[in-house]
């Protein structure tokens, strides 16, 4: 077969296929589908119940939503009041949630000493894996290497398949240690195979926790601040849980539901976790703020910024896709906490980076998307800022590159992944297994000579 026929019979097979696959819209109202598993007033349907996380964005009033401060819960904890805490004491507070979260209730000083030492003796990945799995094996996607590496854990457990709550917690806290090795060295493979740069390995240490042993492994002089050892403890604070209803989060729960051992679940939330429209979200904030300053003639200039988010609106420049990424979002109207924590808490590092200029124009987006809604839309228009308008900005005054964006992501929320298995497990015993409408019954069979 010539590469011609090869590609004119690829491009005759993708037109059946896509012919074949679709369905009008329409028909998705015909039979009241709630697409998205999203009710007509934009509320999620609901198919479970949790005591790990709880997202409060809304007030129902009847079947109408009524706006209200954004408020994130972790076991019933308000978030704000968790990060208040650990901040106000001049500690770190990932690990303490993942505590939280796991086993549903805060450590006292000594428990939550005695689980860092656990952490420690486990972010060490097993013999030869590094070289085995990572270095011959590299990829140019980090989140995919995370995914391939958690289902070569697999291997190196002797008892993989087992679903008692001692073993369920034990690969759970052993998968929340190494996460961050993994993308440190999966990045680190990356950038030497494929971008041709020196490849550092750096061993995690112990006694400094997850988020410096990030900054330490990822950096070639293993060097960092307070500051940014501080912020990036808070961006996995942020991101460990988000309720049970996210995409990667509810992938967990259906996937568990079958039986399947840890790797093979946590590997799907990773992979639901990888798509952009889920965990991609900071990079395309990313990428808008690059082109502002690319092509908006004078940005910090509000009126001139103003006039070009007008024309990402209109579809006019940037991608066409009329988005202002970083603001808006699917449960939370006047405010997202997670947001507001990290707004605070990027202006100290902006001051220590002198990126103020930076720092504002991400202020300054947030302030005029809000005023063009209200002009566009009414006054009563309500929109905030979401938590990837920030983000990525953190991480780029943390020089961390943009490929570890979404691993970083998985790095914070693998704790409230292996929380909803637990969950899962111990309190619902049913296959998750919802229905589909089918509407195509009837096609009869053709035999070959008449087709």
């Amino acid at each position: 077969m010539t590469k011609e026929t090869y590609a004119n019979l690829l491009n005759e097979l993708t037109l059946t296929a896509e012919k074949n696959n679709y369905i009008l819209p329409e028909t998705y109202n015909m039979y009241k589908i709630k697409r998205g598993l999203r009710n007509e007033n934009g509320t999620g349907v609901k198919v479970g119940l949790t005591q790990v996380g709880c997202i409060q964005g809304y007030e129902l009033d009847g079947k109408e939503k009524k706006a209200v401060e954004g408020e994130l819960f972790y076991r019933g904890i308000k978030l704000t009041e968790i990060v208040k805490g650990f901040q106000e004491q001049k500690r770190y507070g990932f690990e303490e949630c993942v505590y939280l979260l796991l086993f549903g209730e805060l450590p006292t000083q000594n428990k939550l000493d005695e689980f860092n030492e656990m952490l420690d003796e486990w972010r060490t990945l097993p013999l030869h894996f590094t070289e085995n799995m990572i270095l011959r094996i590299p990829s140019k996607d980090i989140m995919n290497k995370l995914q391939r590496s958690i289902l070569v854990l697999y291997s190196h457990d002797e008892t993989p398949d087992e679903t008692s709550v001692q073993n369920l917690l034990l690969q759970s806290m052993k998968l929340i240690a190494r996460f961050p090795t993994i993308i440190s060295y999966g990045y680190q493979a990356k950038a030497h195979y494929f971008d041709k740069k020196s490849l550092y390995i750096h061993a995690p240490q112990k006694g400094i926790g997850t988020a410096e042993n990030i900054l330490f492994m990822t950096r070639q002089d293993n060097k960092y601040t307070k500051t940014e050892a501080e912020i990036l403890d808070l961006c996995l604070v942020i991101h460990a849980e988000h309720g049970g209803g996210n995409n990667s989060a509810f992938a967990t729960h259906v996937v568990s539901s079958s039986g399947t051992d840890t790797y093979s679940a946590i590997a799907s939330a990773v992979g639901a976790l990888k798509g952009p429209k889920h965990g991609g979200a900071n990079i395309k904030v990313r990428e808008m703020i690059l082109d502002i300053k690319e092509n908006a003639s004078n940005w910090k200039d509000r009126g001139v910024l103003k006039d070009y988010l007008l024309k990402i609106l209109n579809k006019e420049v940037f991608n066409g896709e009329g988005l202002i990424y970083g603001m808006g979002h699917a449960v939370y109207t006047k405010s997202d906490p997670r947001a507001e924590l990290l707004k605070e808490k990027a202006y100290e590092l902006a001051v220590e980076k002198d990126t103020l200029e930076e720092y504002n124009l991400y202020k300054n987006i947030e302030e005029l998307t809000i005023e063009i809604f209200k002009e566009l839309k009414g006054e009563d228009t309500i929109i905030c800022s979401n938590v990837d308008l920030y983000s990525g900005f953190v991480y780029e005054m943390l020089n961390i590159p943009q490929e570890l964006y979404t691993p970083l992501f998985a790095a914070a929320r693998v704790p409230g992944w292996c929380a909803h298995r637990i969950e899962q497990i111990v309190s619902d015993k049913k296959i998750l297994r919802p229905a589909y409408e089918v509407v195509n019954i009837g096609n009869d069979y053709m035999p070959m000579h008449k087709r």
